[in-house]
């Protein structure tokens, strides 16, 4: 469903990467691997749509995603290296604005159901700038439970989770691709999800 074809990636003078190829699949998890100055996050950014490779294409259900963007963004569901979480707003304040930022209505105990099965609950009043690394992490995690996306890009998801929160993060991507969706994602620690084997697409260094 997602097909990345002979990508290419250039910055400044340096080339990241070339004539690389992928299929995403639903039920399927994509790691994506390679050392700092690879080219991870550019490449993420560019299935997003945000970066445009310079050479190649990304097609979504066998279209260019420039062609069906509407349709592709209301499939497809972003979550960056950084949390984007505004520290003056509480966890659930911060979780109902990205709701309805992405237009989606949610209820409040629906935005509060995601909060306390990120185990949040506690948080919910307390403002961003009080909270810790993970927990704001957790916070901006806390969206995927609530969007309908079919396609999670993940960019270092795992950063800055206590051994719990991993097992959860890890337990919620599972849950995803059993329902039939699909996921990309970087990572420097291992990914153990229970029935499913990940795909590796290994950026040179």
């Amino acid at each position: 469903m997602l097909e990345g074809k002979d990508l290419a990636c250039v910055r400044g003078e340096r080339t990241l990467f070339s004539h690389l190829n992928f299929i995403l699949r639903e039920g399927e998890l994509l790691l994506v691997q390679g050392a700092n100055g690879s080219g991870k996050t550019s490449l993420l950014r560019m299935v997003c749509g945000l970066l445009a490779p310079e050479f190649g294409d990304i097609l979504w259900r066998g279209e260019k995603i420039a062609s069906v963007r509407e349709s592709y963004h209301a499939e497809m569901a972003y979550f960056g290296h950084a949390p984007a979480i505004k520290e003056d707003l509480t966890a659930f304040e911060n979780l109902d604005f990205s709701c309805r930022l992405a237009g989606m209505a949610m209820g409040r105990d629906e935005v509060e159901g995601a909060l306390g099965h990120l185990g949040l609950g506690h948080c919910l009043n307390l403002p961003a700038k009080s909270l810790s690394q993970g927990q704001r992490r957790r916070v901006a995690l806390a969206r995927m439970l609530l969007v309908k996306a079919k396609l999670w890009i993940l960019d270092e998801p795992l950063t800055a989770l206590d051994q719990a929160a991993l097992q959860l993060v890890q337990s919620l991507i599972g849950e995803h691709l059993q329902r039939g969706g699909m996921a990309l994602l970087t990572t420097h620690q291992p990914v153990m999800i229970p029935g499913i084997e990940p795909r590796i697409l290994q950026l040179a260094s």
